[in-house]
């Protein structure tokens, strides 16, 4: 049933990808005003590599890319990487069509950052733990989860509760969701640090716990 969810979820965002190139000037603004307000908490321009799960048409991987970083970017819908490497031609970024939910092709710790942007609040539970987990296995450093925080919004509950996510017990534990994720007996992060980006989202900064 999780497979044909996530197959419903893939046509859908197929489906959207030409509204979604829309914004991405906006959407890249948005995420560089982020990037450079985060700076005194967590320099990403500091970092050598960086893997965007869940990249859509590729605003944060073009602001990642401009801040010096090595990016690729991973989605399982194939016309938005269509979208995003055309949006982004000029730039050196690596698009692959993936999904962080079945594994991925990269060996452990092969990137410094991950980071996956309003992604885990679309999954169930169980997927979002999944994300967690296969994130933490390709990261070094840092897995960031930018996603909302609990402070809701009515426009932004209405949204999700159309789209059918799980937003709403997301902002309820997403903190100690991320604290409790377990792998193979073992914890998936070894810290988990919530900063506020903006009034209604937030970073949640996990530090991966490698045996």
């Amino acid at each position: 049933m999780a497979k044909r969810t996530g197959e419903k979820h893939t046509q859908l965002f197929n489906t959207i990808a030409p509204v979604y190139g829309l914004f991405f000037s906006m959407q890249k603004r948005r995420f560089a005003e982020v990037l450079d307000r985060m700076r005194p908490e967590l320099d990403l321009s500091a970092f050598a590599s960086v893997l965007d799960v869940g990249c859509g048409t590729g605003a944060l991987c073009s602001v990642l890319s401009q801040a010096g970083l090595e990016v690729t970017g991973i989605d399982p819908a194939g016309e938005m990487l269509l979208k995003a490497r055309h949006k982004t031609r000029e730039e050196p970024i690596t698009f692959l069509q993936a999904n962080v939910l079945e594994g991925l092709a990269f060996e452990g710790r092969s990137f410094d950052i991950s980071i996956a942007s309003y992604v885990a609040h679309g999954l169930p539970s169980d997927e979002r733990k999944r994300m967690y987990r296969e994130m933490g296995r390709v990261t070094r450093e840092y897995v960031i989860i930018y996603d909302y925080n609990q402070r809701r919004s009515h426009l932004v509950s209405f949204a999700e509760w159309l789209e059918g996510g799980d937003y709403f017990q997301f902002i309820k534990s997403a903190e100690k969701e991320m604290k409790g994720c377990v792998s193979l007996l073992r914890s998936c992060f070894s810290e988990v640090r919530v900063v506020n980006v903006d009034t209604h989202a937030a970073w949640y900064i996990c530090r991966p716990l490698h045996g």
